[in-house]
């Protein structure tokens, strides 16, 4: 069961909430929660910290725009840098999304200019700082020094934290590269997921080969 609530915005527009995930937000709108309306467009974010490299695997913020990509409409997700010093990841205290916001908003007025491809989003991710331009680029490697932490243990379970601070850095034609120099990286992604060259590799080997011995253990037990 989802909970879904109007919002009222300081500019008198309505906006709906729920307890579920992005994806759901877009769900529940392409199924009709808003009587007679239809999604051309689904701009996820801005979300508080950036969704580089390997993290957009775990991004529910770049999941909505994948959502809106299998639904066949152009999805955009937008992200920011977390600045130094303390911020809120709740209330958004500590971040200044004006400019993000600005270029995300001219981005889709002129989306037909951008030539974004068919069933692909685009991954928009902004330093901390004001940005020195945009850079197109490819998704790099993010690195971690993430480090298991025993918070406490009450006896009926142990409460841990697993995670340390990510590395901003790469090579200068990716993501990370391009926000960590204080550009706006612009990835596009989609679904295919396919390794091209590992699917020649394995077709050269006889995997039914390892289809009887299987089925002969399952029967076994």
């Amino acid at each position: 069961p989802l909970t879904v609530r109007e919002v009222e915005f300081d500019d008198g527009t309505t906006g709906y909430a729920t307890d579920g995930t992005p994806v759901d937000c877009v769900r529940l709108t392409q199924l009709g929660l808003i009587d007679e309306f239809e999604i051309d467009l689904v701009v996820s974010g801005i979300n508080h910290g950036a969704n580089l490299g390997d993290d957009v695997t775990y991004s529910g913020t770049v999941a909505a725009a994948l959502e809106a990509i299998l639904l066949d409409v152009p999805g955009i997700a937008v992200s920011q840098h977390s600045p130094d010093g303390p911020c809120d990841f709740t209330t958004g205290e500590g971040f200044d999304f004006r400019t993000t916001a600005a270029f995300t908003a001219r981005v889709v007025e002129r989306l037909e200019d951008v030539g974004l491809a068919p069933r692909t989003l685009l991954n928009i991710n902004a330093p901390s700082v004001e940005p020195d331009g945009v850079q197109v680029a490819r998704l790099g490697k993010r690195v971690y020094s993430d480090t298991l932490h025993l918070i406490e243990d009450n006896g009926g379970g142990r409460i841990y934290e697993i995670y340390g601070e990510a590395v901003l850095e790469g090579e200068t034609d990716t993501d990370l590269g391009a926000v960590a120099d204080g550009r706006i990286a612009v990835t596009p992604l989609h679904f295919d997921l396919t390794d091209v060259a590992g699917m020649d590799a394995l077709a050269s080997r006889d995997l039914s080969t390892l289809l009887d011995p299987a089925a002969r253990e399952v029967g076994e037990r």
